[in-house]
């Protein structure tokens, strides 16, 4: 049933700010680390002290190159610093250092899915670099707000997209690609949790079929993706319940309350300070040459992208496999040394999205800490394949072996668990007429069409041999007893 939210389409364009994983700060020598005891990383030069220089840290214009090139960017010659003023307690030196008019980067585009899940591209404006402010801490004490400047000067990089998102769920989609795509490039962790990567959402309604964009709202402070997705689910709302009663929207900065769900004012933007932008007097522009962009491009790693054409074409998954491989770069890592040591590439995704999966999991930890290797998994699925162990043997008893004594190999401990399907030919045939003779009603329901009896005779072999039997044989040998007359 329609509603009079349905008059009306949504308009967002997101800012999405980026924490890169440089060992310094951006200007300064500071260490770059999350966690330390606060106010500890800083130095004059991230103070700002009188007579103190700041210098380009070339490893966060390399990130931006790298981040240019996955989002098929322009890459500009020459990067241009600017400083924008304003004062807060946590800025302490009175100023960002940031670009204005000059981003590194510009244009380009993500690829996402919509609500139907189409492809969808989604533009990006320009993504420029500068340097994070220290953090005002205001529940610490119960009467002064506190402030930690170990984060000041942590080199960021800014990506602005076009205002081509329609939906909440393609806000969502948009950010889950993109924290994907700097994972995989190994420039920011993606944690917004910590603070590493932060998002405002441009938030604006207007009829549908409508040329002129609306009054939009930048909605700050949401710590998850999901959260994005509520503070616009809400932000929609809002603004056409205040249309619909003849009220006029403000332009303003709005915070998102992840509690209540509800977004609320933090100032007009009329009142916004101007930043007075200037290019910064202590930096030289830097220039970025063809082959600084060949070097960054020539050391790019594999991007989702061409993981999954790779997966789908060459491997012979199915796109949802290779979507769940690629999901994580870590997994998709891992992937990419066990179909080193294996060919069976289907066995192979489904060892690692099942069981390593589910063992992961059960004892809460990350891939990362797996004490098995990939040459571990390949060893399972080759006595697999051999049918020396089934499946089910080695998913449930070896596999969870294999975690607690990674030293051994899989044939060894399989062999120590009594696992190995041994059974002769002659062992199986005797079994398999021992079963078919048990159930005389069950073996005439399979010869007049009920050939799912042969599950049930299996399941029975499978009993008597222990799990000995390799059920390929004894498969063959059970039908070709069934077939006698």
């Amino acid at each position: 049933m329609d509603t009079v939210y349905d008059k009306y389409e949504l308009v967002v364009g997101l800012e999405v700010h980026m924490q890169l994983l440089t060992e310094s700060k951006a200007y300064s020598s500071d260490p770059n680390r999350f966690g330390e005891l606060p106010n500890t990383l800083v130095s004059p030069i991230t103070l700002g002290h009188p007579g103190t220089l700041p210098r380009v840290n070339r490893k966060s214009v390399d990130y931006a190159i790298r981040l240019g090139l996955a989002c098929h960017m322009e890459i500009h010659p020459w990067v241009h610093f600017a400083r924008k003023n304003y004062f807060y307690a946590d800025l302490p030196k009175g100023y960002q250092i940031t670009q204005d008019k000059t981003p590194i980067c510009t244009g380009g585009f993500i690829m996402i899915r919509d609500e139907e899940g189409r492809e969808k591209r989604i533009g990006i404006t320009r993504a420029h670099l500068e340097e994070d402010a220290g953090k005002s801490m205001h529940d610490q004490d119960p009467f002064d707000t506190l402030v930690d400047l170990n984060r000041a000067g942590v080199p960021l990089i800014e990506v602005v997209s076009e205002p081509d998102i329609r939906s909440s769920r393609e806000a969502y989609n948009y950010l889950t690609e993109l924290r994907k795509l700097i994972r995989y490039l190994g420039i920011c962790d993606g944690n917004m949790e910590e603070g590493s990567m932060r998002c405002d959402a441009n938030v604006s309604v207007r009829l549908k079929g409508a040329d002129k964009f609306g009054t939009r709202c930048e909605v700050k402070n949401m710590n998850s993706i999901r959260n994005v997705q509520r503070a616009i689910d809400y932000e929609m709302k809002r603004q056409v319940d205040l249309i619909e009663k003849g009220e006029v929207i403000l332009q303003e900065t709005r915070s998102f309350d992840a509690a209540a769900g509800t977004t609320f004012s933090l100032r007009s933007k009329e009142l916004a300070h101007d930043y007075r932008y200037f290019p910064e007097p202590d930096l030289q522009p830097v220039r970025i040459l063809k082959e600084d962009v060949e070097r960054v491009r020539r050391n790019m790693p594999a991007l989702p992208s061409e993981l999954l054409e790779k997966y789908t074409t060459q491997l012979g998954l199915s796109e949802y496999d290779a979507h769940v491989l690629i999901n994580e770069k870590e997994m998709a890592m891992w992937f990419e040394e066990l179909i080193i040591l294996t060919s069976n590439y289907k066995s192979a995704c489904n060892w690692l999205t099942g069981p390593v999966r589910a063992v992961i999991n059960e004892r809460g930890l990350h891939i990362s800490q797996l004490p098995l290797t990939p040459a571990h998994i390949a060893d399972i699925i080759a006595l697999v394949d051999a049918g020396k162990l089934s499946a089910s043997a080695a998913a449930e008893k070896l596999l969870p072996a294999m975690m607690d004594e990674p030293g051994e190999t899989a044939a060894s401990l399989a062999e120590k668990l009594n696992l190995a399907q041994d059974a002769g030919e002659d062992t199986i045939r005797n079994a398999a007429a021992e079963v078919l003779a048990a159930w005389p009603e069950k073996v005439e329901n399979y010869r007049k069409g009920n050939k799912g009896m042969l599950g049930l005779f299996m399941g029975e072999l499978m009993k008597k041999t222990g799990g000995k039997a390799n059920p390929r044989t004894a498969s063959a040998i059970i039908q070709e007893l069934l077939e006698k007359v």
